[in-house]
């Protein structure tokens, strides 16, 4: 025959304190204190030196999104591989950082002529094709 199967309930009333273990606040101080203090990560420090090449302050970077025509967009690709034709490769993150340090050196008129010039496009992504 089978034996007979102790009870969850019957285990778990033993492993209850009795009502004479009472634990006082001075005994719970203790338990609290006794408790390891949790580790924190030691703080990274960074050198001068090594923060930028130029001595600069570290620059707060943002991540973006846009839309562009593809027309060009592959002008970023054309960009690029003249980049590297002149022995400087570039990112397109650079190129677009070089071309808002020539817009802005652009009088008003000029400034105006080329904004003009563009294409409008709907702005926000496109819509998934499947």
């Amino acid at each position: 025959m089978s034996k007979p199967v102790a009870r969850k309930s019957a285990v778990r009333r033993s492993a209850r304190p009795s009502a004479s273990a009472k634990v006082t606040k001075s005994d719970a101080r203790a338990k609290a204190t006794a408790r390891p203090e949790r580790k924190t990560k030691p703080e990274k420090k960074l050198a001068p030196a090594a923060s930028n090449e130029h001595g600069k302050h570290r620059i707060k970077l943002v991540r973006d999104s846009f839309t562009m025509p593809r027309d060009e967009f592959e002008r970023i690709a054309r960009l690029k591989v003249r980049a590297i034709d002149l022995k400087r490769p570039a990112k397109k993150s650079e190129l677009l950082r070089a071309g808002l340090q020539v817009l802005e050196r652009l009088d008003d008129a000029t400034l105006l002529a080329t904004l003009n010039a563009l294409q409008p496009i709907k702005t926000g992504r496109p819509k998934k094709r499947h």
